[in-house]
């Protein structure tokens, strides 16, 4: 049997602004086959067609990898499309990643400089004989409508051009031209185990709005990444042109965010009636639609928004009685959706849209509570290691395009550990850890090498706190947390996953020696970053959660670090001060210190910087800056400034577990702990994941003084249940299946609050002195009110007025109506600024 080979036109080459490429091969059946299969793969994305139909419902394949050491085939059963006598097999292939333009240095042809296509047909007859059709020789080639297919910049189509009937029987493709081989390695053929790339769903318009101009504005009403499926009725040689952005400024199409990316399809008709057209290689991150060109009035039949991602299965969700909260989780899922186009991108619309390591790091909990990505992330860490193993370090980008080396860096290349072992507590799989371990620990003996002699990281570039909003405009590493605390921190987290995991796969001696490893790190962070007492070094909020949540602080110092975090930040106003490596960790380590109240007031700020912020303006995914849209409703230009960025939704991952109060206590759910944290002005909450084992559910509600808690334990698990809000603070122990309590609640304080009670009484409750401190500040404003100390346990409100000289106009007023706010048990308005 004959091999199949890559095969492409001669002396063509994929330059810019090249057309795609058309492949054909007519072949003859004796009689009716039982049974074909499809294999194919190609380099540049492809578009399969067999007699007149286009096989399968794949789009961009075949995704894109490291393609020089894995390139992904695709298998389709194609037995209802093959039939006795003559057929046709072909493709058409455009340049997606593998020779298009890639990165903000727009690099092209990466891999190749050449179109080429690769699959072999099995088609089984009756008497239990094969044959086999190949990508060789026998092909024919050729171009067609598609003229352009760049994945920044867009398609370009002429309908006019398109060779009517070239993928069936009869068509005359005598004008094409033969083919030739070209090498690549076969080796690197593989079956990727990730799930396809597809369109998911579709969405209509919610406004369509014609300018002076003529131009016609489309409002899909949600930021997507895919393309516009287009119908129009025009003559021949009419061009309708499509531009996509993510947002409006001043009403007007704003193409910033995209920076070079001209994110631009071109339409041409042939006339002859009705045409539906849409893209099939390129892809766009956009909300808002701009057509020029279209002959006649608009209708939202005309133009619908395809949603394309890779095909995961949902497995899932969150919702409360807050309904910002509720949108932003919804945000949080959009930009997942966005950014899962075979690869996790940082972004899906500017010219980058790459695999950026330390995004993926920080929200693989999230993404793997949302999604099963177990396919689509394995593929990318086989990806990661075989770079890895080419380069010597973990690049930053998987796979990488950028020529900067990529030297060990925190949260960017402990993605080699810190992935897999995130993945492992999902699913409880082995394997993941089997397969992933020559890479962790590979990457762990690099960086141990590197630490000075105390222990330390201490040297060499780190990205630190990434997009703190006290950083820059123009150096988002500049953050104010010691970016060699940040890299020290989570080393010593990554060698202690190390440990666990050579403990899991039986490895002993590793086990000992990445443990001590741990300790040596964990111990050098404490002594050069964090006082006797628990004060943590840069005195940040992502400082503290760091020093928190990984354990980097004794029992004893433990406390006063949660005690100065709450008073960081409060100092904000309960706003975000933390960036990539903060903002994932710091309602954990405020809600685990005992400030609970803290991380509701962080997570239902709206000033901005905040969580909620965002949602205020309309945003409907996660921004990659805190601030894109600024509060006077214009664009935060900083060149780096994406409007789909998951990263910074991390935060999802606390609302699963604390909030909803989900989470694996063992690997895989075998075990489960239930304990979720009611607080806020949130009085209900229900979270629930399909776990390996089944669904698990977490359903809490209080109404008139009561708790309701309904859980669901899927098949085999057991779970201990922490009952919200108990009186007793009771725990049980429960196995599978559906389980309810409801009880009464501890009465509430009865202290009287008003404007004669003690400041420091006053300030111990961080919901009403957030009510009471934005007061101040709108009122006397750069006036210090300080409310700690001894004098605070004998002022109160009404004293405090009195030492005021001429107290300005509303301020007693509206002092007490924040006291009837908080008696009333109304949301905290809480406002950005200093707790002073």
């Amino acid at each position: 049997m004959t091999s199949p080979s890559f095969i492409t036109p001669p002396g063509t080459t994929a330059s810019e602004g090249s057309p795609a490429v058309y492949l054909r091969r007519s072949f003859a059946l004796d009689g009716q086959p039982v049974r074909a299969t499809l294999r194919i793969t190609s380099l540049g994305v492809h578009e399969p067609w067999l007699n007149g139909t286009r096989v399968g419902d794949e789009v961009l394949a075949p995704g894109w990898t490291s393609y020089a050491h894995r390139l992904a085939v695709s298998e389709h059963d194609v037995s209802d499309l093959v039939h006795e006598g003559a057929n046709v097999l072909g493709a058409v292939v455009g340049e997606g990643w593998a020779a298009g333009r890639l990165g903000w240095e727009s690099r092209r042809n990466l891999w190749t400089d050449r179109l080429a296509l690769w699959l072999e047909l099995v088609v089984e007859h009756t008497d239990g004989t094969t044959e086999t059709i190949v990508s060789d020789g026998q092909f024919r080639a050729s171009t067609g409508g598609t003229r352009e297919s760049s994945i920044y910049d867009g398609e370009v189509y002429d309908a006019r051009l398109e060779p009517t009937g070239w993928d069936d029987a009869g068509f005359d493709d005598s004008g094409w031209t033969a083919v030739e081989p070209l090498d690549w390695p076969e080796g690197s053929l593989v079956r990727t185990g990730a799930e396809p790339i597809r369109r998911v769903e579709t969405l209509a318009p919610v406004s369509i709005s014609v300018r002076d101009d003529g131009r016609v504005v489309v409002d899909f009403g949600q930021l997507i990444t895919g393309w516009v499926r287009l119908t129009v009725d025009g003559d021949e040689g009419t061009t309708v042109t499509l531009r996509h952005a993510e947002t409006l400024i001043d009403r007007e199409f704003d193409v910033r965010t995209l920076r070079t990316a001209r994110a631009t399809d071109r339409y041409t008709l042939a006339g002859g009636g009705s045409q539906t057209w849409e893209p099939r290689f390129t892809f766009h991150g956009f909300r808002y639609l701009e057509l020029t060109g279209y002959p006649g009035e608009v209708t939202p039949e005309d133009v619908q928004a395809v949603v394309v991602h890779s095909d995961m299965v949902r497995t899932g969700g969150f919702e409360s009685s807050h309904e910002l909260v509720n949108r932003l989780h919804d945000n949080v899922v959009w930009g997942m959706r966005g950014n899962f186009v075979g690869v996790p991108t940082d972004c899906p619309q500017r010219d980058e849209r790459l695999g950026w390591t330390g995004d993926l790091n920080a929200f693989t909990p999230t993404a793997a509570f949302l999604y099963d990505v177990r396919g689509v992330l394995g593929s990318w860490l086989a990806d990661l290691a075989a770079e890895q193993e080419e380069a010597g370090d973990v690049p930053w980008i998987v796979p990488n395009v950028v020529a900067t080396p990529s030297p060990p860096t925190a949260l960017w290349s402990d993605a080699a550990v810190s992935i897999p072992w995130a993945l492992y507590q999902q699913y409880g799989d082995v394997d993941i850890l089997t397969r992933a371990y020559p890479s962790m620990t590979t990457f762990v003996r690099r960086v141990e090498a590197l630490l000075d002699e105390t222990g330390l990281w201490s040297s060499g570039f780190q990205y630190g706190d990434w997009l703190d909003p006290d950083a820059p405009a123009d150096n988002a590493a500049a953050g104010k947390t010691d970016r060699y605390l940040v890299a020290t921190a989570y080393f010593a987290k990554v060698a202690r996953e190390m440990a666990q995991t050579s403990g899991v796969l039986g490895h002993d001696e590793d086990a000992t020696a990445f443990a001590a490893l741990a300790e040596r790190v964990r111990r050098a962070f404490n002594d050069e970053y964090v006082t006797a007492n628990g004060r943590v070094a840069s005195e940040s909020a992502t400082a503290y959660a760091l020093a928190i949540v990984f354990d980097l602080v004794d029992d004893r110092q433990r406390q006063h670090a949660g005690d100065r975090l709450a008073a960081v930040v409060a100092r904000s106003g309960y706003t975000i001060s933390t960036g990539f490596a903060g903002t994932p960790l710091v309602t954990d380590a405020l809600s685990s210190t005992g400030h609970l109240d803290e991380a509701y007031l962080l997570l239902e700020q709206t000033d901005c910087p905040s969580f909620l912020y965002p949602v205020t303006q309309g945003a409907t995914t996660v921004w990659e800056r805190w601030d894109a849209i600024r509060p006077d409703g214009s664009l935060n230009d900083s060149g780096m400034t994406s409007l789909n960025h998951y990263a910074l939704g991390a935060v999802a991952d606390w609302l699963h577990r604390v909030v909803g109060g989900l989470a694996p206590l063992e690997p895989g759910y075998r075990r489960l702990l239930v304990a979720p944290q009611p607080g806020g002005s949130l009085t209900r909450a229900r979270v629930w994941n399909d776990t390996v084992r089944g669904r698990a559910e977490v359903a809490w509600q209080i109404t008139d003084g009561s708790m309701r808690l309904d859980v669901v334990i899927p098949s085999g698990a057991t779970a201990e249940v922490r009952l919200p809000l108990h009186p007793e603070g009771a725990i049980v122990e429960v196995g599978d299946g559906a389980h309810t309590w409801t009880y009464d609640l501890p009465a509430a304080d009865s202290t009287v609050i008003d404007m004669d009670t003690p400041i420091a009484v006053l300030a111990a409750d961080p919901g009403l002195w957030s009510r009471l401190d934005a007061v101040f500040q709108d009122k006397l404003p750069g006036v210090p009110i300080v409310p700690s100390g001894p004098e605070a346990h004998s002022i109160s409100l009404s004293l405090l007025l009195g030492f005021i000289p001429g107290v300005p106009d509303g301020l007693q007023e509206a002092l007490e109506s924040a006291l009837t706010a908080h008696r009333a048990g109304s949301p905290t308005p809480t406002t950005a600024g200093a707790a002073r």
